[in-house]
């Protein structure tokens, strides 16, 4: 119940984009609180990072818990290894192909990308099953290989040159603020490693267009790292599996302050910087040891404490995460219907521009949640 009320908040913050807390912010310009609201509900330029940008580490991160608790109850039921790795194959691709179609939603009708997060998973979702049969030292052997190389091929690549076009790839004089120097230079927006790849393989599938360059610096080879941080999940995952019916708080802690440090570490010393767009192995570390202090938190208040009355909420929206996935993506068709135009039209006109977003979305939210509550009710649970 823990994982799932945590993955509830995950798919929680996910849905209350319909909030549009930036808009609400922009109609109180002079307020602190909104304003730390709206960056709380955005993803950050380029370094450091907000809350949003903890969504898709900590979704990708609860896989992996979620991953040895799957393999004992499918090897309880004498499922061979063969089946499993076939299901797991078929999982990999379902997750790849809707993430392409969500992408392709309001875009030209060959739009090929490969950055979502349900399609980021699915590119390493059979290597981190194949991981978990694996001894715990090698599946951190595993992490440190792939973190490592990951880090010296971009650390290799040519930096561009002094004259260099940003322009060209969709950065204005006013992102330059953003730009990194130096060795972390290695890092910056659309003049790196995975942008020459991108604008390789994505323009092997068939386009309505060219692909020039992700207007969120996004790339296709962030799975690497995204495995990274299921690694670190499924490794969390085994130590909740072998410590039950203990919880390993001490663990836990332990493991996410070292990461936290390390991903730190690296960042202030100027070795690589923690950057989520393309998930560098700082952001992978870092975000990796907020997601076990998370994670802990959870286990804490759902399983010693038992709160799970409180926490009913959100074990709604987790036990259903497809589900809520789908709405936060599709809801906008939702938001854009004659009905709720017009319920908008009447709260701009008695309430104000700056109260109608978020009364608005708090609205949609509320029957986001019913929705799944309803489909809770009738075990009606989505699966892949």
């Amino acid at each position: 119940m823990a994982v799932d009320a945590y993955r509830g908040l995950v798919m929680f913050l996910m849905m209350a984009e319909v909030l549009h807390l930036s808009h609400v912010s922009r109609a109180w310009p002079g307020s602190t609180f909104w304003r730390i609201l709206a960056f709380n509900q955005t993803h950050v330029e380029w370094t450091w990072f907000s809350l949003h940008d903890l969504i898709q580490p900590s979704f990708t991160f609860l896989v992996g818990v979620a991953l040895p608790y799957s393999l004992r109850s499918r090897q309880r039921k004498g499922e061979a290894f063969s089946r499993s790795l076939a299901h797991t194959l078929q999982r990999s691709f379902i997750l790849v192909a809707l993430g392409i179609l969500l992408r392709c939603i309001h875009r030209p009708p060959i739009y090929v990308t490969l950055e979502d997060t349900l399609t980021q998973i699915g590119l390493g979702y059979t290597f981190a099953f194949l991981l978990a049969f694996a001894r715990p030292r090698w599946q951190w052997t595993a992490l440190a290989v792939l973190l490592f190389g990951y880090w010296l091929a971009w650390a290799l690549y040519p930096l561009p040159p002094a004259s260099f076009d940003y322009a060209a790839i969709g950065i204005p004089p006013s992102w330059h603020i953003h730009l990194l120097h130096g060795f972390a230079a290695h890092w910056n927006k659309n003049a790196n490693l995975g942008q020459a790849f991108d604008l390789w393989f994505l323009n092997l599938f068939p386009r309505t267009s060219p692909f020039v360059y992700n207007g969120g610096g996004y790339l296709t080879l962030s799975f690497i790292p995204t495995l990274g941080t299921m690694i670190l999940g499924l490794i969390a995952g085994r130590w909740l599996l072998t410590a039950a019916p203990s919880l390993p708080f001490r663990r836990l802690l332990l493991a996410a302050t070292a990461l936290v440090a390390a991903g730190v570490a690296l960042h202030l010393l100027g070795i690589n910087p923690i950057v989520k767009r393309i998930w560098t192995p700082a952001w992978t570390l870092f975000s990796g040891g907020l997601c076990f202090y998370l994670l802990a938190a959870f286990l804490w208040l759902v399983e010693k404490r038992g709160h799970r009355t409180l926490a009913f909420p959100l074990i709604v929206i987790g036990m259903n995460s497809i589900a809520a996935y789908l709405i936060a993506n599709l809801g906008e068709h939702f938001e854009a219907s004659h009905l709720f135009a017009n319920l908008a039209d009447g709260l701009r006109t008695h309430l104000g521009a700056g109260i109608e977003p978020l009364l608005l979305g708090g609205v949609t939210l509320l029957l986001y949640w019913f929705l799944l509550y309803g489909m809770h009710r009738k075990k009606l649970f989505l699966r892949i």
